[in-house]
């Protein structure tokens, strides 16, 4: 059960003896650790160990079979989970609003007040005054939670996390799965609250994204659980690891690459501190057997017998060595020229995303799509794939026969079908005599083959939409981001099985780790255009002149000066970057014209105010009356507020204009 108490020496939370049990089967057992205040913990372990399940049990989601969790009263959690149902109706703005519930509830709460204290004239009422009272308590509420500074926080994250200025009046409904997922970790983010739980919040985001939020939650107040295969962020963000492995957890003060060599060490003492032991066992037993029926050593042998019973018996910390085993199915050999494109472009209404691309792809080849989201990797899989039209040529060569890997592709599983079934649905002939052999290599055992897919991890559902590529021989796979949900282990085997395999690959991928000594050629997507580059993913880099892919993504124009169309068309979007800029500050400066006059009112009216207290005789109300002052106390609230929102308009012109100016150079 979760239980809410009062916080004791300073710890967040408290996980006492939690162990979960499904359908009988033990998850993991008797867990039991604390979480600071400032922890950064990175929670890892092979993919259906239990990673997702305690997250959930910590965010209430869950209910453990036995133990308890226990928060301090009033703690916040803020939980991002791997899938999650996203709601429609709503700008990217006004969605990321909504992360301030309370202050928005406040606002309401506030002008239904003022509306009710407009139409009253009863200034003297218990009725009237308990509104005021109300009114004040919200107006200090209002400011604590920062009210005044919403918007700007917003577009502070937005921005972070790789969002335009543009895309805050676009619908929701309108953005990709991966920037839906963005929309969603900014709201969490926004809330800033005392727990942050991230079920793989790198997914679907680009090195720049992964960059700042490494930063932000390098600065982040609260304490943070990170499940991740992100071996960089693990190392960079993190300051302990707890990793669950075979229903225990290892618990280590140091981040990832750190643990691994700690576990590994402790694991080696506990072997050799095991072999001495167990020697010694032996020849104390030798000792027992020899010298049991001699009287004159009968003292002895009690003595080593005893010392046997009350032995506590060295035990070497259990390994997972547990593997997935790919082997791609031998298939037809195809034509020299697998895939051949020509002039292709490709539109989304308005906006453009490819522009004129030529790209041949070989027999045997094993190629990178490499650039930042957006820039039409995943739209130009599609095209080959044929799931998207497009103007231009796509030709696939002869005796080609294609395997795709979507991004959500364990998304797109039937989650009320079994492991089993949803292999056996498309098998055919004798392939299905080896159902339980494909599934046994990925790691679905005799019991997990009949799990529904809604219960598995996502990373159990990469691993059965892999396992469904192999059912028939392909001789061409498209592989879009096929690590997302795969442990550090699961991914090096894939890997290798992709270097084993004789057909051709197209993978779409952020991975340098995964991407290094797979592919031989990287194409690269930015403004519109695919650049091809000869060799590996570091010879790639290196001739960027950049150290990982996150430069790339950020970098602004290294290469030399551009000519001809291409200078035409960055001038096209430099002009169409000052003229968003100028119609931003255009409105700036009408709020700080409406700003400037609201102040002069509210000022005439205090200066009225302050000539009938200087001479009361001169008015026919009474200066010195409640209603006076409040009135009076109320105006300079409002004075006070738009003085400030003035100050922060001001600073955010100036912003603006040092912007358009660098434009403008």
């Amino acid at each position: 059960m979760v239980i809410f108490a009062v916080e004791k020496n300073g710890d967040m939370i408290t996980i006492d003896g939690v162990s979960v049990y499904f359908g009988g089967v033990k998850l993991f057992g008797d867990i039991s650790f604390q979480v600071g205040k400032r922890d950064r913990i990175g929670l890892v372990g092979r993919n259906g160990a239990g990673k997702t399940t305690l997250l959930r049990l910590i965010a209430g989601e869950l209910e453990p079979s036995e133990g308890e969790i226990t928060l301090p009263a009033g703690t916040t959690v803020g939980y991002l989970p791997q899938q999650m149902v996203h709601r429609d109706g709503k700008t990217l703005f006004d969605e990321a609003l909504s992360a301030f519930s309370e202050i928005k509830a406040i606002e309401k709460q506030t002008e239904e007040i003022n509306k009710k204290l407009s139409g009253r004239t009863d200034y003297e009422s218990s009725g009237y005054m308990e509104l005021i009272a109300k009114l004040s308590e919200y107006t200090e509420r209002y400011r604590i939670l920062g009210g005044e500074t919403v918007n700007a926080r917003v577009e502070k994250v937005l921005l972070g996390l790789g969002f335009e200025p543009k895309d805050f009046e676009r619908e929701t409904k309108e953005f990709s799965g991966g920037w839906r997922m963005r929309i969603e970790l900014a709201k969490i983010l926004l809330r800033e609250p005392d727990l942050l739980l991230l079920d793989e919040p790198t997914n679907h985001l680009d090195i720049e994204s992964i960059q700042w939020i490494e930063e932000f939650l390098t600065g982040f107040a609260g304490a943070v659980i990170l499940i991740s295969h992100d071996r960089a962020l693990l190392d960079g963000l993190t300051n302990r690891t707890i990793e669950i492995s075979l229903g225990r957890i290892y618990d280590y003060r140091a981040p990832y690459s750190k643990y691994v060599e700690l576990r590994r060490e402790r694991r080696e003492q506990q072997m050799a501190a095991q072999k001495n032991q167990q020697k010694e066992i032996r020849d104390t037993e030798r000792f027992i057997e020899r010298f049991r029926y001699k009287a004159t050593k009968a003292v002895q042998v009690q003595s080593r017998i005893k010392h046997l019973e009350k032995m506590e018996r060295m035990e070497v910390d259990e390994e997972d060595t547990s593997s997935i085993n790919v082997r791609f199915p031998p298939a037809p050999r195809s034509g020299s020229i697998v895939v051949e494109i020509e002039g292709v472009s490709k539109s989304y209404g308005d906006l453009n995303v490819l522009q004129n691309i030529d790209v041949i792809i070989e027999r045997g080849e094993k190629v990178a799509f490499v650039g930042r989201n957006g820039e039409g990797k995943t739209t130009l899989s599609r095209i080959i794939t044929g799931e998207l039209d497009c103007t231009g040529k796509v030709c696939l060569g002869h005796n080609v026969t294609l395997g795709y890997f979507a991004q959500n592709q364990d998304e797109l599983l039937d989650e009320e079908k079994t492991v089993f079934e949803t292999i056996d649905s498309i098998a055919t002939g004798e392939v299905r005599k080896k159902i339980r052999g494909i599934l046994g290599a990925f790691l679905f055992s005799d019991e997990a083959v009949d799990k529904k897919v809604k219960v598995l991890s996502g990373g159990e559902r990469s691993r059965l939409a892999i396992a469904k590529l192999l059912l028939e021989p392909r001789n061409l796979l498209v592989l879009d981001e096929p690590t997302n949900h795969l442990d550090m282990h699961s991914k090096d085997v894939l890997k290798q099985a992709l270097e084993n395999y004789e057909g051709t690959v197209i993978v779409v991928s952020h991975d340098r780790e995964f991407l290094d000594g797979l592919v031989s050629r990287i194409y690269e997507f930015r403004d519109k255009k695919v650049r091809e580059h000869t060799g590996g993913i570091y010879d790639f880099l290196r001739k960027k002149n950049i150290s990982s892919l996150g430069q790339l993504e950020t970098q602004v124009k290294q290469d030399n000066k551009p000519s001809g169309r291409e200078e035409l068309s960055q001038n096209k979007i430099i002009f169409g970057k000052k003229k968003e800029q100028e119609k931003e500050i255009r409105k700036v400066v009408s709020k700080i014209e409406k700003n400037e006059n609201r102040i002069h009112e509210l000022e005439e009216e205090l200066n009225k105010m302050d000539s009938e207290l200087a001479n009361p005789d001169q008015t026919t109300e009474k200066p010195g009356g409640e209603d006076f002052f409040k009135r009076y106390e109320e105006l300079k609230k409002e004075l006070e507020k738009e003085m400030e929102e003035w100050e922060e308009l001001n600073t955010k012109l100036e912003s603006l204009q040092k912007r358009l100016s660098t434009l403008k150079k």
